[in-house]
């Protein structure tokens, strides 16, 4: 037996563990904590606007109007980004980076979609900003969702190109972390606008 190999453990006993084998990347437990933070900051948000609703009579005040149904297909679009960016992570973890960037690039796509349709829808809108409580309220809890979708768009952009530097070695177990992360604020951005979707547009 060579000098530096390691002996074998005696029977009914087991090598220790190595506690940084099971520790999990830091970007994970960096991003994890400040989704929490921003769930504490939209519960904030929602229940700012419920309030709202609970001490007004009527609600929307001044014949202020939404359209469900075009939102709607925005939210559709939206909720269809969630499983290309799904299968991008797959495609990243099995390091097929073609496949990546095809379904990166789709997901880009149809986040950009919807942000130009909040902004057509805001175009359309019959109320402005400071009209009521209801107009405001409007106006910053969908404004600030947008500008989130915003942030993960700029997120898939820097992305796309890292994994084209041979220096980063994309792809697989190494890039795993940022993707993951990438991924999981992207479902968190969807799954608020769901709830915002719900509640302004269908809560009747």
């Amino acid at each position: 037996m060579s000098a530096l190999s390691t002996p074998a453990p005696p029977p009914g006993h087991t090598r220790p563990l190595n506690p940084a084998d099971y520790r999990p990347a830091l970007v994970n437990v960096g991003v994890i904590v400040w989704l929490a933070s921003e769930l504490m900051f939209f519960s904030g948000l929602f229940a700012t606007y419920l309030t709202l609703r609970a001490a007004t009579v009527n609600w929307p005040p001044f014949g202020d109007k939404v359209d469900p149904k075009t939102v709607g297909v925005a939210t559709v679009v939206l909720v269809l980004s969630s499983g290309t960016m799904q299968l991008a992570m797959r495609a990243s973890h099995q390091g097929n980076l073609a496949g990546f960037r095809a379904w990166l690039a789709f997901t880009w796509a149809l986040g950009a979609i919807f942000e130009g349709m909040q902004v057509v829808d805001y175009l359309t809108r019959n109320f402005s900003l400071q009209q009521s409580a209801y107009s405001g309220a409007f106006y910053v809890l969908t404004g600030i969702h947008w500008l989130h979708v915003l942030g993960g768009l700029g997120g898939m952009v820097f992305m796309f190109f890292r994994s084209f530097n041979p220096r980063t070695h994309f792809g697989g177990a190494r890039s795993a972390p940022a993707v993951d992360m990438l991924t999981y604020y992207w479902h968190f951005v969807d799954v608020v606008w769901i709830a915002l979707y719900a509640m302004i547009f269908l809560l009747q």
